[in-house]
């Protein structure tokens, strides 16, 4: 076989031609996101992954797998404010209409509730995204060392 195939419309594919093993085991997503989130490792589910409030480990103190790979990057911070946001508007709202307090009292009462449901959800959401990674293998999660 040629390393070219060609479809039924003329377009052509080139098959992969540098040699190696690839890791193509499934690893199951929704139970890697759950570990994560609870801030355990992916893997086992056993050991923590933040040695301190977001800072990653580079490997699980249980299983020893490879945790430096993740590249969270900036999605916590967007999905915490996606969720806070979804969250704390429509109560706002509804708060505002049924008792109508006092603009400062109000202002007072959601900042706290924000910032609060914010520094809960920051490091969850963190290992829910690195847990995402390990489970589609990106970033080099899937590479044999």
């Amino acid at each position: 076989m040629t390393s070219t195939d060609h479809d039924t419309h003329g377009s052509t594919s080139v098959a992969p031609t540098t040699p190696g093993k690839q890791d193509t085991t499934e690893r199951e997503l929704w139970p890697a996101v759950f570990r994560g989130f609870r801030r355990t490792c992916p893997n086992c589910g056993s050991g923590p992954i933040l040695k301190s409030y977001l800072k990653l480990r580079k490997t699980c103190p249980v299983c020893r797998e490879d945790l430096s790979h993740a590249r969270a990057d900036d999605g916590p911070a967007y999905l915490t404010i996606l969720v806070v946001g979804h969250l704390m508007a429509p109560l706002l709202h509804i708060a505002f209409t049924t008792w109508r307090p006092e603009p400062l009292v109000l202002f007072t009462i959601f900042a706290i509730g924000c910032v609060t449901l914010s520094l809960y959800l920051l490091p969850r959401l963190k290992g829910a995204i690195v847990g995402f990674q390990w489970a589609r293998q990106m970033h080099g999660f899937g590479d044999d060392t």
